[in-house]
């Protein structure tokens, strides 16, 4: 089995160790170490991290395995570990947004569905690599989304639709209602930070730079860190000013720009008008254009002040029925073979159900009533493709062997009779279908 160190620096963090093939060793070994650099590699006693995921200014994600959990739940281990020239003062705000993000994940992971769930949080001291000193990391572990983030997937894929596009601005907005309404603020919303599951279900990710509103009597925010994505924080973020529910909005304006243009965000942004310039990249519904311009405004008061707010103008003046997301697609329309060989199924076998029950029920006022009845309900069941193709020639042929076979449903009428009559209710149906349909295209092209 593969097993991945998470020291960082390690010179050969791959390690392979033949014995963990076997399940039962895996789950009961006590501890396995790093051959290169002697780092602990089963974690809190039962995380096995298998793969680098990606390492960021703060730190690195790892996809692992939950010995503990039956079938080896597949997790993300994110490890604080610090890269660059950090002042003290700077390592310890980024521990304390890596706890918090712990804290938050914890809080609301669990109440949304679109938003990981946490698993662990944990620290581990260990010798460092410099004799007599000991390295101390924090350990958070956190839901597995299999998928691709939409960086990723613009990458791949090229830019977004517009209702695609649509349908990640309502997801997103719903996920960010249901964070500000806890007083809690992103702040760093990007298309790599929303992951698109296989099912095609939207999360968003990384909480590791959240604030949580204070003085929230008085309107007020907390102050930004300073720890934002460049070309997605707005003009407050990047002073180091006060953040608010509109600083969210502004960075998923951005994340919608790039997703539609396919340009980079920087590219976006004139920084001689200071105005976003991004119409002539694409054409979309002014309206949408609108409530993006006004996400996107320099001055925080002057943006929509929450996330419910862009919901209620998506759905009351913006998208109409054939762009929302998620829209149940109409029923594919009828072939004009279809129509046809419906129509002599239902003449065929309304003249068998006819020739039955007059033969059961000596008012005619009964058998006339059930058999418009079921004639109904047979046609209905193919106008919503409950029976077609072959359905069709079984119940037909099934009909009319019971009442060839079984004389009491054919009382005084003879074979031929019959025959004949089927036969004439096929051609009847068939030609007031072809008239029909004849005279609802003539009226459809004269209107």
């Amino acid at each position: 089995m593969e097993v991945y160190c998470t020291r960082p620096h390690c010179p050969r963090p791959q390690n392979h160790f033949a014995d963990l093939d076997d399940i039962t060793t895996l789950k009961t070994t006590q501890q396995k170490f790093c051959l290169t650099c002697g780092m602990p590699l089963i974690l809190d006693g039962r995380y096995v991290t298998i793969n680098l995921l990606g390492r960021g200014g703060f730190g690195a994600a790892f996809l692992a395995r939950d010995r503990r959990i039956p079938g080896m739940r597949s997790c993300v281990v994110k490890q604080f570990q610090p890269a660059g020239d950090f002042t003290p003062t700077q390592l310890q705000l980024a521990q304390q947004l890596f706890e918090r993000e712990a804290e938050v994940l914890a809080q609301i992971g669990n109440e949304h569905e679109q938003i990981p769930d946490l698993f662990a949080f944990f620290p581990v001291t260990v010798p460092s690599l410099q004799l007599g000193q000991e390295d101390q990391f924090f350990y958070l572990v956190q839901e597995y989304i299999d998928g691709q983030n939409l960086e990723e997937e613009l990458i791949q894929k090229g830019r977004f639709s517009e209702q695609q596009v649509l349908h990640v601005l309502q997801e997103i907005l719903n996920v960010l209602k249901f964070v500000h309404d806890r007083n809690i603020l992103h702040r760093d919303i990007k298309p790599s930070n929303i992951m698109r599951r296989r099912d095609g279900k939207l999360f968003l990710l990384d909480f590791g730079a959240v604030k949580q509103v204070t003085n929230a009597s008085s309107g007020r925010s907390g102050s930004s860190t300073g720890i934002y994505s460049i070309g997605f924080a707005p003009p407050e973020q990047m002073a180091g000013g006060q953040v608010y529910p509109s600083t969210d909005l502004y960075a998923l304006a951005v994340t919608i720009l790039t997703l539609l243009t396919g340009q980079e965000a920087t590219q976006l942004f004139d920084a001689h008008s200071n105005q976003w310039q991004w119409r002539m990249h694409v054409t979309v519904n002014p309206r949408l254009a609108n409530i993006l311009d006004k996400m996107l405004l320099s001055a925080a008061n002057q943006r929509f002040q929450s996330a419910d707010q862009v919901l209620k103008v998506l759905s009351h003046q913006l998208i109409p029925p054939t762009l929302l997301p998620q829209t149940k697609q109409p029923q594919p329309s009828f072939s004009p073979w279809e129509l046809l060989s419906g129509a002599a199924f239902s003449g065929f076998e309304g003249a068998l159900i006819a020739i039955a029950l007059f033969s059961l029920f000596k008012p005619p006022i009964i058998p006339l009533v059930v058999s418009v009845l079921i004639l109904g309900i047979l046609i209905f069941a193919q106008t919503r493709r409950w029976i077609e193709k072959f359905s069709l020639l079984i119940i037909s042929g099934i009909t009319f062997a019971l009442v060839l076979f079984m004389p009491f449903l054919r009382r005084g009428i003879g074979v031929e009779e019959v025959i004949i009559l089927v036969v004439m209710g096929c051609l009847l149906t068939v030609a007031v279908t072809a008239v029909f349909r004849l005279v609802y295209k003539l009226l459809y092209l004269i209107f």
